[in-house]
């Protein structure tokens, strides 16, 4: 995992208490946020409930709930959270925990898939898959080219893979909804919006995902070709993957 990096201690105490600022900056985060065990979204939701509980809505609240937006925590999720947090550590700071989260996700339009839908969980090819995604069938196969809605969560990507073909095949994808990155191997990443459309040569090593900040759906299907197969390899970069804005 990316590891974390905070300036806040630093540029708001470290004039005053440089040691604290140290601890905050290099330990908290760059330390305990960065370990291994836990994913940065279960982080962020363990923060968050453990800051409604003390009754703690600061600026700092603000900053974990925008974090845990970033981290892949859905306007949904949020509000289930703090529903079931409500139960526990008081109604009172459930809503004073709501006011800030409605002004965080306030432009998230939440998760619907764009405009063809979510679908399920993409469960056959998760093993091939960093992070959450979505499948819904647009087409039957049996009737004419399979097209799928792909939708993918917040960091959300699939592993380096090539679509081969004896004559013809690749794949294509039309981009509907959030922001995304296409990469093939040697070539610098492409950022992805609504309208943008992907050709995948047969024989290209590339993945293909969601931005760290945004969910993203396009539509995938396989060109016409003959002997057509994918073949899965590694998964990207972390390091790499965290470079992308």
């Amino acid at each position: 995992m990316a590891k974390v990096t905070q300036t806040a201690g630093r540029t708001q105490l470290g004039g005053f208490a440089p040691k604290f600022a140290e601890l905050n900056d290099d330990v908290l985060f760059g330390e305990v946020w960065s370990g291994d065990g836990l994913s940065l979204k279960l982080r962020s939701i363990l923060t968050v409930t453990v800051l409604v509980s003390k009754g703690l809505f600061d600026t700092s609240f603000q900053h974990h709930l925008m974090n845990a937006k970033n981290n892949g925590v859905t306007k949904a999720e949020m509000a289930e959270i703090l529903t079931h947090v409500a139960f526990y550590a008081g109604w009172p700071n459930a809503w004073a925990a709501f006011r800030s989260a409605v002004e965080v996700y306030k432009d998230d339009p939440g998760v619907d898939g764009g405009m063809f839908g979510l679908g399920a969980p993409n469960e056959a090819y998760a093993q091939y898959f960093i992070g959450n995604s979505y499948l819904k069938p647009l087409t039957d196969p049996k009737e004419t080219i399979f097209l799928a809605n792909v939708t993918f969560e917040p960091g959300c990507r699939n592993n380096w893979h090539i679509h081969h073909a004896a004559e013809g095949g690749g794949q294509i994808l039309l981009c509907t909804d959030g922001r995304g990155w296409y990469q093939e191997w040697g070539r610098e990443a492409r950022e992805l919006h609504p309208g943008d459309v992907v050709y995948i040569p047969a024989g290209v090593k590339h993945w293909h995902g969601a931005a760290r900040d945004s969910w993203f759906s396009h539509i995938a299907f396989e060109a016409p070709g003959e002997d057509c197969s994918n073949e899965w390899l590694e998964p990207v970069d972390e390091d790499q993957y965290g470079k992308l804005e």
